[in-house]
């Protein structure tokens, strides 16, 4: 491995780029642990600070995570996620069969707290007012990849199994509806790119510089009243969102309609 002193590409970027690449080709296994930094910078004849700078980016990129006192390793494959609304109620809700094997799913607190702005708004309640909270943390057997939360009415379920510190055996949805009385009817996800909080680095285990994707999701009833508002945050460079969609077929006077992305005045 080496870099070229003369490219316009900054050493540690041309670092990063062979770092990647080996890894791509198999030559480190996800879990697998790099070589030290002192022993990177001898291997491309460089001052450490270069290669740290390396795996600062690979970092970013959510390529590699560094464990405080054990040394930097390769972080494990791309989260493959389907969590638009059409595919999250069901018997998989929130996550395909493919992937019950490789991520777990652990209720961390179930209690009162106070509603966070989106959530607020959401249930169209003032900033702060006590709500029904159940978070929750998703992980491999590496790393955590998801903290999530599920918000209710403390009207609506005071009392339920929805305030207690229990799973279920079933999906949440299915267990709100029994529990509150009102049948979840439709559905809208919000999903947004920001910076983490302090908190969500900390567990998800990442620079507080690396970007994250958030979710938040209302549920409705038949009314159009919120039941449920859920959270989820994910690392940003780690997530794949996909949703899968039929085409429809085009009708015979398709080519007279206007375009729909322009407005007509």
């Amino acid at each position: 491995m080496q870099i070229n002193p003369g490219a316009a590409e900054f050493p540690h970027r041309q670092i990063a780029a062979q770092l990647r690449a080996r890894i791509r080709d198999g030559d480190w296994a996800a879990g697998e642990r790099l070589p030290s930094i002192p022993a990177i910078a001898e291997m491309f004849g460089v001052a450490k600070q270069t290669v740290q700078r390396a795996i600062d980016q690979l970092r970013v990129e959510g390529v590699l995570i560094t464990k405080p006192g054990s040394g930097t390793y390769v972080r494990g494959t791309r989260r493959r996620l389907n969590r638009l609304s059409r595919g999250r109620y069901g018997g998989h809700r929130g996550y395909h069969a493919d992937l019950a094997a490789r991520y777990r799913q652990q209720l961390v607190q179930v209690g009162r707290a106070p509603a966070p702005p989106e959530v607020a708004d959401a249930f169209g309640v003032p900033d702060g007012t006590e709500l029904i909270v159940r978070r929750h943390l998703v992980r491999t057997e590496e790393v955590p990849v998801e903290v999530g939360a599920s918000w209710f009415r403390t009207a609506d379920a005071a009392g339920t199994s929805l305030e207690r510190m229990e799973a279920y055996g079933r999906p949440l949805y299915q267990e709100a509806e029994e529990a509150i009385g009102r049948r979840y009817m439709s559905a809208t996800d919000q999903i947004s790119a920001r910076q983490p909080s302090r908190e969500e680095a900390e567990i998800l285990q990442i620079r507080p510089d690396t970007p994250v994707l958030h979710l938040l999701h209302v549920a409705y009833d038949a009314s159009h009243k919120p039941i449920e508002v859920a959270q989820a945050t994910w690392p940003g460079p780690m997530t794949t969102l996909t949703e899968q969609y039929q085409v429809p077929a085009p009708t015979p006077d398709t080519h007279l309609d206007p375009d729909p992305g322009l407005a007509l005045g």
